[in-house]
């Protein structure tokens, strides 16, 4: 069950994932042949839309929003992670439907999460396109988001949107031998559970300059930051200069994969509780079997005062960013 294939990628209706992304005949992401496999299998969030909240929020609440505060599943040790035990990528959506968006042929995915679901409140309408195309050599693939405010069941809610797709863009089972830089070294220190502290540091490692990355690690799992002032990070970012937050290469296969977006953050992953079994004969994937470049906000950013901005949708306001994804084989 899959959705007519775009150019170099394949996607599916559930959870609007990424289910190819065929560079070179390789395909870099990680992920199953079918839709039904996704449903079963995919613990890991293989190439998934993540909504309503990406990441994690402190403790699975939600405080002071309409003058109360929510709990939400803690489906994460103590917090909430990734929109709930059936957060978006676990939803069906409406989809694909062939439209022109910006002057450019593009897939719609769209999805009506409703008041209470997973126990965020609102009801809000969540659109995907999926827009191919090509820049000399480079194969690109433009993601945009736009969330909505549709209901009237209460005054404001909360988004932090994102996609997270696992790549591998090596020869073998796993991200060993692929080299990496990011474009910051500007991070959110966190606590044992993955919540930040609250402040922005520097990074412990030195990342702004090429390294390799090695299946067993040491690993990362830590999101870093592009825009450093909250005060200028709008509700939609789709009006801002596309940045690009990362870049890798692998000798071995010549390809080259880089990860742009309007969003101030993103999780870079490099994959060390990654497990899955084996399918219909395919290999498991194990430990660093994939990397993920997630942008998106602040993470716990409604909790967070200074932060809250970035994430607070209030009722007939619209939350949008744009992720772009350009890979080629040298």
């Amino acid at each position: 069950m899959s959705a007519p294939q775009q150019a170099e990628f394949t996607f599916l209706p559930l959870g609007a994932i990424i289910q190819e992304f065929r560079v070179g005949g390789k395909n870099i992401v990680l992920g199953f042949p079918t839709q039904e496999h996704y449903v079963q299998y995919n613990t890991a969030h293989y190439g998934a839309t993540i909504g309503r909240v990406a990441n994690r929020l402190k403790d699975g609440q939600i405080n002071n929003l309409n003058g109360r505060n929510y709990q939400l599943v803690k489906n994460n040790g103590p917090n909430a992670l990734h929109g709930g035990e059936k957060g978006w990528g676990k939803r069906v959506f409406d989809g694909p439907h062939t439209v022109s968006r910006h002057g450019h042929d593009s897939l719609l995915f769209k999805y009506l999460c409703k008041d209470a679901e997973e126990g965020y409140p609102g009801t809000v309408e969540v659109r995907v396109w999926y827009t191919a195309s090509k820049e000399g050599e480079k194969t690109v693939l433009t993601t945009e988001y736009e969330v909505e405010f549709v209901g009237d069941e209460c005054e404001e809610t909360i988004v932090n949107i994102t996609n997270h797709s696992y790549f591998n863009i090596g020869d073998g089972a796993t991200i060993t031998g692929t080299t990496a830089q990011l474009e910051t070294d500007d991070y959110l220190p966190i606590d044992s559970t993955g919540i930040p502290v609250g402040k922005i540091a520097k990074f412990p490692r030195e990342v702004t300059k090429l390294f390799e990355l090695e299946a067993m690690g040491p690993h990362i799992d830590d999101v870093f930051v592009m825009e450093t002032d909250p005060s200028k990070i709008p509700l939609d970012t789709r009006g801002l200069a596309l940045r690009r937050l990362a870049q890798f290469s692998n000798p071995n296969t010549g390809i080259h994969l880089e990860v742009h977006s309007t969003e101030p953050a993103f999780q870079f992953y490099t994959g060390k509780y990654i497990n899955v079994p084996s399918i219909d004969g395919a290999p498991a994937h194990t430990e660093g079997a994939g990397f993920c470049v997630e942008p998106s906000r602040y993470v716990n950013a409604i909790n967070e005062p200074e932060w809250r901005s970035m994430v607070l949708l209030k009722k007939g306001q619209i939350f949008g960013c744009t992720n772009v994804y350009k890979a080629w084989k040298a």
